[in-house]
């Protein structure tokens, strides 16, 4: 696998389980996640290409999106349990792993440099 392909699978999972989310509780921040991976299905194109500024906004945006749900969505969903946890958890799994790809990816590239 690799940061594009990550990126994919962040970005389908940020906006099906926001819809879901949205469709299960209709609050209008459900559709946050939505709105991210949307943004970050424009950017794949640019980290496909190994654009370096798509590249960060990228990184930049999950990081986000990563932090705020671990932050403040986690412990909401924990309280209540049931099927949002599984979605909070799911959309942390996805984001991590792109994250961890990302790194790697800017890893190479640094060394490749060299």
């Amino acid at each position: 696998m690799n940061s594009y392909l990550a990126n994919l699978i962040n970005s389908a999972t940020l906006m099906v389980i926001g819809l879901w989310g949205y469709f299960e509780s209709s609050s209008i921040t459900a559709l946050i996640p939505v709105l991210f991976g949307f943004i970050l299905v424009i950017c794949s194109k640019g980290v496909k290409n190994k654009n370096k500024l798509i590249a960060h906004i990228a990184v930049s945006l999950t990081l986000i999106i990563l932090l705020s749900l671990v932050g403040m969505r986690l412990p909401k969903s924990i309280q209540s349990g049931g099927l949002g946890l599984f979605r909070v958890f799911s959309m942390i799994s996805t984001s991590t792993l792109a994250m961890i790809f990302f790194i790697k990816s800017f890893i190479d590239a640094r060394k490749n440099k060299s």
